[in-house]
């Protein structure tokens, strides 16, 4: 199955804007009886003003446990190439471990779902301050944690990612094109920016598909994963500077397509260069090398 972003964005746009029609005779309700009624609005809207854009964030209010496996992404397809191309993406993963403990530090049975948790999706526009024009939009989750699987071959964005030289210094992590320089945009291998990377060769530089399974969400200090509000997928006609749901923080997107991928994540260079990180489980049966 092939994803096309803008299609598929659209898609759930709509979505978002068509509600049921009911047919009934409207009668009224008394104050007391209104006064017994509690709840929560299922969507919400929110306008902020920022430096260079207006936003406009539309949040549902769920919660989704999940497990998700795709065959092949390719977003941002222009110019001879595509700004995210990846295959076999799965949200959520397969127990292989009784006695593991999982993320969110429960343990959970041989073949039992870890499931990849959302909550309040949202969708939110960029426009110019004049309102005139729509300057991009992204789609993320107010929290969100769990595991994310794929075979990457093109990364445009930002991964969180802590890596350990063979000194023992660790450093955050930069992504690479294959000329060894240091980019946000179409990377294909990600490394140590520190003078020495050298992707053909592998010395501080690993190709992206040896990073196969990553957990999004923040260090809680004590070996688990608390949610985080940064995992999105942008969309931008302009550079466009994204707020957290929650304030805290401002991801720049540059023009064409963004993935923000935050990991409480750490490893070791040499590690990544020859072994990889390991493939989690994200199918009941063999699938092919590095599948199962």
């Amino acid at each position: 199955m092939q994803l096309h972003a803008y299609g598929y964005a659209a898609f759930i746009a709509v979505c978002l804007g068509i509600a049921p029609v009911a047919l009934a005779e409207l009668e009224p309700i008394s104050e007391s009886a209104m006064g017994d009624v509690t709840g929560q609005a299922f969507l919400q809207v929110d306008n902020i003003s920022g430096a260079t854009h207006e936003f406009t964030r539309m949040t549902l209010g769920m919660d989704v446990e999940t497990r998700v496996n795709i065959d092949d992404v390719k977003i941002g397809e222009i110019d001879g190439g595509s700004d995210f191309a990846a295959s076999h993406i799965a949200l959520g993963h397969i127990s292989r471990d009784a006695s593991t403990v999982q993320y969110d530090g429960n343990t959970y049975a041989v073949g039992e779902v870890v499931p990849f948790e959302a909550v309040q999706p949202y969708i939110e526009l960029a426009e110019t301050h004049d309102k005139t024009q729509l300057s991009g939009f992204r789609m993320g989750f107010r929290q969100a944690r769990g595991s994310v699987s794929s075979l990457t071959s093109s990364f445009s964005g930002n991964i969180g990612l802590k890596l350990t030289d063979s000194a023992g210094t660790e450093h955050d992590a930069t992504l690479f094109n294959a000329a060894s320089s240091a980019t946000d945009y179409r990377a294909t291998h990600i490394g140590i920016n520190d003078g020495t990377a050298d992707c053909s060769a592998g010395v501080n530089c690993a190709p992206l598909s040896h990073l196969q399974s990553v957990i999004v969400g923040t260090d809680n200090g004590d070996m688990t994963t608390g949610f985080t509000d940064d995992f999105f997928i942008g969309f931008q006609r302009e550079g466009v500077e994204w707020t957290s749901p929650d304030g805290a923080n401002v991801i720049n997107a540059g023009k064409g397509v963004f993935i923000n991928l935050p990991t409480n994540m750490k490893g070791d260079m040499n590690t990544l260069v020859n072994q990889g990180v390991s493939r989690l489980q994200t199918h009941r049966t063999d699938m092919g090398t590095k599948l199962f």
